[in-house]
């Protein structure tokens, strides 16, 4: 460590001295060693810690005082910053440079404090930041850990804290805080000494706030002798005392409401009463009649936080005390009305007390069990408030969860009501219904709470740790759901279980409504392990024996609803099935069969009638497609009017997805998946009759889909835990705001003129009764006449109530089916998906293309925003486009579909061009591109036979074979003509569906589409606005496709590119006259086909005729240039201005500079001589520059070799000026059929220089400025355009030959002999 002097660091120097000191320091210090400061107040914590690590290091580097003056000046001035957030920063650096520094003195470091922040002269303003200032300096020194060492600065701190706990607006109980944690790291022999100076000895002082009491806890706990001398013997939980407890525990509460913990006083409180055996007292005088007694939240939540962190503190018997009084009661009404999303929630912070103190106490499984039965016994009305689901039991102890389990048993068996901490809310109060207090609605909540909690345990536990207990609840669920006791036996334990109070029809249909979710659970959770219970059998197959077993012994146990012999006797053939399928349990469908078998046999306790029936054909089907191999056709015969076994099959599959029941959807998914291969036709249709919705809205299906309110009861009984009558305010207000609106609605429609026709005969009845009884006024009626008529319209107006609301009960049941509907086809698409991604080579799945479609139009031209439409409208379109046409592997067994699929294919592309929505449109053309791979990939006999042949001829004759496409069974000619049909559709037809990358995904995969599709897209280029943008895009994305490029001969695709060139030029011939922004768009379009083709030309090494269109852009620059400079253009004019000069770069032309010379010189004129000075720091030094460049020029100039210029440009600009070889050279322009072109830029009166006929060249051009490389013509036959000028001279070197001069494009160029 550094050694520094003390004087040096704690010396004081004048206030002139030190502001001159500073500026030197400031010129030695690095930008480093300041950016530290600057890092140490920013808010991330890394930054911050790294910055203060670099200025430790930096420090111990430099064993100078000036910078560490400088250091700890910084950092004193930066506790009083103005930035709150910065100060903690500061204060935390300043701490670890004194630990860091030791020979630092403390008492230096606090005078240097107290003098720059000094309370008594700082102005008001500034009074906050010095407070804060002087706070976090005592912090910095006592945070570095040498402060209870120092007794001098230990007593200035003190000092110091005991002023500063005067200003309490400012730093509110911030200073005493201080001083309790700086008092309770001192030594017990100094705490003595100071404990006179910094407490009182009154108690009336101690208790008035809670640092006083804290401070005097802290007293009591570490000097108890010391504090009896000082203040005699002191009972804080005497009655005089209490209430002034209870208000400092208040104030303690509401000083930390924003912070959501526990006051430490608090807790000592508590551990002091426990220390001195009066915590009973402690907890019902203080806090259930002291801090409960006038209830507010922040005394309440200090109270449930002080019974979490009690937990580990407390015996079993303290824990019964805490457990059942007035403050637990309070717990548990928070938690049932605490239903708001903007309610503060203690249930999830409670949970963890419990859950920290479970974990801590695994060697005692007693305390465990008191602390959770404690929770579960909490209750609203009969319904424990804890969730079914609290997962706090995953740190019970083995022996206090199977204890756990054992109470939860017996409080179902035999409820005491008695035992439970049962509370009813406010609201619940003033209810006057009696028959919400009756016990039999308390018993029924429980039992149902209970039953769903063992399902959640089991759904939490390890199957391979906790088989038995798993086995003991399922066994249990599975015994009360079906089964009674007739006659105890000790073979059956559940049959010593006796009820108390027996079960009605509604708890027992909520047990079985857990039994299969415990059943859906067992097969889910443990599937992946089956090996590890009993024998390797899936837990289905288990129950299905303990059931079994039950039936055996009929004089003790007897089921809830009896079975007929009949039911008895598909039970026993399910069970002798099961041991054949057993047999063969190597086999995956034998293993789906007998899954099925077991679930469907369940089921037969729940509806016996319906299982019975499907239980015998499933069994049925078992065997015929187990069994079923060549004898399948002599089947048929002999039994023809007997449907196959696999449309049964689908139809009792289909009648188990009715059920909503996620087990019955798995299983069903996997025997599906098991009988495709075997799928005929007419079974598929029995899937697709249900998502057809033409069908399904006007005719009744055979399939009864049952509602799904039974799968919801675990989660709703879940809910319901935390739910409470006090909602049934808010939700009937609800519900008759809701009736209201109805009600309005009802009014707003057409009055019924039955209704109308009555009400004016009563109007009219009741102002004849009034005329008969002789009445003067006419218009006034007597009461014996009003009363009648009040009668009449009353009932009349009940009727018609009764009517309304009969239409709305059969709207809302239509509503209702639609919903079920909806949720029964989602299930059914299934079975969709199992077929196409299992089985996508079935030639069944062609057939799913229609239905699909079908589905996906409806959905999307639906204006239903429900949830079910949207989800049933995503699974389709997922299962079609990535599923079946993104597939892989499709059908290569087409028969004789080929013409059908032809059809078919029309159709589609046709479908699709009527359609009037883009996004349905792709559906359809994709799906005529799955179509065309089908065929593409499919062979007939006839085709191969003829591609053998052909194969043969050639192999004998040496030709090449002809293309392998017509082996296959894709009628080229006929789909060219749909989509012909469709291209001109869409390139003409103003508002078509169809879109640019549905056909660019056309051409990609079907090149030679393309290739005869081509001849429209190029008769459209010159035609009208849109279908010229339409295709020029095509065509500009489809002539770079290499897939294109290799249906064509090298002669074929020359022709092609020359061809469109011309059209091309044509549209070029009105560029820059664009008025309107179709026309614009025109232009754009029709240059970047241009620089595609330049592209295509100059990469293939093509040679093509471009003078014409040379001149054609030439003879538009000025006025292009002219619309752009006067601002008549449109958005996106320098987008073709770029692509106009990008066409003629590659052309040879260069772009010409800008060339600002007025502005230059109007700024030269008005720069000043300082601005000129400050330019010229910019210039290169004479130092810099190159002083050999003359010897070398001369040297190239003498020899006259052609070498390859250097790539740095300014070498390369200085060798031309130098050289006038190079010079000539840069003046050459390429020839085009004996015409010269010229830059754009270049004066119409400027003559050619002499021609060189030779060479194809006929003049020079004076543009000695553009270099040579960009000047010329660069699409003869070269590498590439976009190649440097060395690299192609390096390239031609090689090859042998170096042009003097570029050629004409439409003939090879004329070699010298000398060349070659």
């Amino acid at each position: 460590m550094a050694e520094i002097s003390i004087c040096d660091v704690a010396e004081t120097v004048s206030t002139g001295e030190a502001m001159q000191a500073d500026r030197h320091g400031l010129l030695e210090h690095s930008r480093e060693f300041l950016d530290f400061f600057w890092d140490i107040a920013k808010p991330q914590q890394e930054t911050r810690l790294e910055a203060t690590e670099k200025l430790l290091e930096y420090l111990r580097t430099r064993p100078r005082g000036s910078e560490m003056k400088y250091a700890l000046k910084r950092l004193i001035t930066g506790l009083g910053m103005g930035r709150e957030a910065a100060r903690p920063c500061y204060s935390l650096a300043l701490a670890q440079l004194l630990q860091s520094f030791e020979d630092i003195p403390l008492c230096s470091i606090l005078q240097q404090i107290q003098e720059k922040y000094e309370l008594h002269k700082v102005k008001k303003a500034m009074m906050r930041p010095a407070l804060f200032a002087n706070l976090f300096g005592v912090l910095a020194l006592f945070q570095s850990g040498r402060l209870v060492k120092d007794q001098e600065a230990l007593m200035k701190s003190i000092k110091l804290l005991q002023t500063l706990a005067q200003y309490y607006n400012h730093l509110q109980g911030q200073p005493l805080k201080a001083l309790v944690d700086i008092l309770s790291e001192v030594p017990e022999a100094t705490f003595q000494e100071i404990l006179p100076k910094v407490l009182t000895a009154d108690l009336n002082e101690v208790l008035s706030s809670p640092k006083h009491l804290e401070l005097f806890l802290l007293a009591q706990q570490k000097v108890p002798a010391k504090l009896k001398k000082l203040m005699g013997s002191v009972d804080l939980l005497s009655d005089e005392n209490i209430p002034s407890l209870v208000n400092v525990l208040k104030m303690a509460a509401t000083s930390v409401k924003k912070e959501h913990k526990l006051p430490s006083l608090a807790l000592d409180l508590l551990r002091l009463a426990l220390k001195e055996d009066r915590f009973s007292r402690f907890w019902k005088e203080v806090v259930e009649h002291g801090l409960l007694k006038k209830q507010s939240w922040p005394a309440s939540y200090l109270c449930f936080r002080l019974l979490g962190a009690a937990l580990p503190l407390l015996s079993t018997e303290q824990l019964q005390l805490v457990m059942q009084g007035d403050l637990i009661r309070h717990f548990g009404e928070h938690i049932v009305t605490a239903k708001l999303p903007n309610q503060f929630k203690f249930a999830p912070e409670m949970s963890e007390y419990v859950g920290t103190f479970l974990e801590g106490s695994q060697d005692d499984p007693e305390r465990q069990m008191a602390v959770l039965v404690a929770f579960s016994s909490i209750t609203n009305q009969g319904l424990p408030v804890m969730p079914t689901f609290w997962r706090v039991t995953q740190f019970l102890n083995p022996q206090a969860l199977q204890d756990y389990v054992a109470w939860l048993q017996d409080m179902f068996l035999k409820p005491n009501l008695d035992s439970l901490v049962d509370f009813s809310t406010t609201n619940q109060k003033k209810s006057q219904d009696a028959s919400l207090n009756m016990p039999e609605r308390a018993m029924f909540r429980l039992r149902k709470w209970i039953i769903h909690r063992l399902v959640s345990i089991v759904d939490q536990l390890h199957q391979e740790k906790e088989e038995a207990l798993i086995d003991q609840v399922a066994r249990f669920c599975l015994f009360h759901s079906f089964f009674k006791t007739k006659k105890p036996t000790c073979q059956i334990p559940e049959t010593k279980q006796q009820f108390s109070f027996p079960l009605d029809g509604r708890t027992r249909d909520f047990i079985i409504t857990a039994f299969f979710s415990l059943l859906q659970t067992l097969s889910m959770k443990f599937k992946q392990a089956p090996d590890q219970s009993c024998g390797g059998k899936p837990w289905t197959y288990r129950l299905v024996q303990v059931a079994d077993m039950l039936l055996n012994h009929s004089r003790n146990v007897a089921t809830v609803t009896p079975f007929t012999t009949q039911q008895r006797q598909a039970w026993d053939q399910m069970l002798e099935t099961l041991k054949e399928l057993e047999s063969r349990s190597s086999e995956a469908k034998a293993t789906a069969f007998q899954h099925l078998l077991l679930l469907v046999g369940i089921h037969l306790f729940k509806s016996p009638r319906e299982s019975c029936d499907l239980l015998g054909d499933i069994q049925t089907c078992i065997k015929k497609s187990m069994g079923e191999k060549t004898r399948r056709s002599r089947a048929k015969a002999t039994n023809s009017q007997e449907p196959p076994w696999v449309e049964v099959m689908v139809e009792i599959l289909l009648s188990l997805l009715a059920q909503p029941s996620h087990l019955m959807r798995q299983v069903a998914r996997n025997v599906f998946g098991h009988i495709c291969p075997h799928l005929t036709p007419h079974a598929l249709q029995l899937v697709l009759d249900v998502l057809n919705p033409e069908t399904n809205q006007d005719e009744d299906d055979n399939v009864v889909v049952t509602d799904d309110s039974d799968e919801k009861q675990l989660k709703d009984a879940e809910n319901e835990n935390k739910d409470s009558e006090d909602n049934q305010n808010s939700e009937s207000e609800a519900d008759s705001e809701e009736e209201e609106e109805s009600e309005e609605e009802e009014r707003d429609e057409d009055v019924d003129p039955n209704f109308r026709q009555q009400l004016m005969a009563v109007l009219q009845a009741g102002k004849a009764l009034g005329e008969v009884d002789g009445e003067e006024d006419e218009e006034e009626l007597g009461d014996e006449a009003m009363m009648a008529l009040d009668q009449n319209l009353a009932s009349l107006f009940a009727e018609q109530k009764l009517r309304i609301q009969a239409r709305r009960d059969e709207k809302n049941k239509q509503q209702k089916e639609k919903t079920l509907r909806r949720a029964f086809q989602i299930r059914v698409l299934d079975l969709i998906e199992v077929l196409v991604t299992k089985h996508p080579e079935n030639p069944l799945v062609l057939e799913l293309l229609e239905p699909l479609l079908n589905i996906i139009r409806r959905s999307m031209r639906s204006s239903s925003t429900a949830k079910q439409e949207q989800d049933l409208l995503q699974k389709t379109a997922r299962i079609f486009m990535h599923h079946l046409c993104r597939a892989r592997r499709y059908c290569h067994d087409l028969g004789d579909r080929a013409e059908a699929l032809h059809t078919q294919v029309e159709q589609l592309v046709q479908q699709a061009s009527r359609q009037a929505d883009s996004s349905v449109a792709l559906y359809y053309f994709n799906a005529s591109l799955y179509l065309l791979r089908v065929l593409k990939g499919n062979t007939t006999k006839k085709c191969v036979r003829e591609s053998q042949k052909q194969q043969r001829a050639s192999a004998n004759t040496g030709s090449k074979p002809q293309d392998p496409q017509t082996a296959s069974c894709l009628d080229l000619n006929l789909v060219t003509s749909v989509y012909s049909a469709a291209l001109s559709s869409f390139l003409t037809k103003r508002n078509s569906p169809l879109t640019v990358p549905m056909f660019l995904s056309l051409f990609s995969r079907y090149p030679m589409i393309c290739k005869n599709l081509l001849p429209i897209l190029i008769q459209h280029v010159p035609g009208l606005t849109r279908p010229r943008h339409q295709a020029c895009l095509l065509l500009q994305k489809t002539l770079s496709m290499r897939e294109l490029r290799l249906c064509f001969e090298d002669t074929e695709w020359e022709q092609l590119i020359v061809q469109v060139l011309v059209k091309v030029t044509e549209n070029l011939r009105s560029l820059g006259e664009a008025q309107s922004k179709s026309e614009h768009q025109k232009e754009l379009s029709s240059l970047e086909l241009l620089n595609t083709l330049l592209r295509i030309v100059s990469h293939k090494r093509l040679t093509e005729n471009l003078t014409t269109l040379l001149g054609v852009l030439q003879g538009q620059q000025q006025s292009l240039q002219q619309s752009l400079q006067q601002g008549e253009h449109l958005i996106g004019s320098s987008r073709l201005y770029d692509l106009y000069w990008q066409a003629l770069k590659m052309l040879g032309v260069q772009r010409p500079k800008l060339e600002k010379k007025d502005a230059k010189e109007v700024a030269n004129a008005t720069q000043s001589p300082v601005s000129m000075k400050r330019k010229k720091k910019g210039f290169l030094p004479e130092t810099k520059k190159h002083k050999k460049r003359k010897s070398e020029d001369a040297t190239l100039a003498t020899t006259g070799e052609d070498r390859p210029p250097s790539t740095g440009k300014k070498r390369r600009r200085k060798i031309k000026a130098k050289t006038p070889k190079l010079q000539n050279r840069s003046k050459k322009l390429s020839q085009v059929n004996g015409a010269t072109p010229t830059s754009p830029t270049e004066p119409a009166g400027k003559k050619h220089q002499k021609a060189l006929p030779k060479k194809g060249v006929s003049g020079k051009s004076p543009q000695s400025a553009l270099p040579r490389k960009k000047a010329r013509l660069s699409l003869v036959r070269s590498p590439s355009l976009f190649q440097s000028g060395a690299k192609k001279k390096r390239m031609l070197h090689k090859k042998g030959r170096m042009p003097q001069a570029p050629t004409c494009l439409s003939a090879p160029a004329s070699r010298n002999p000398t060349d070659s």
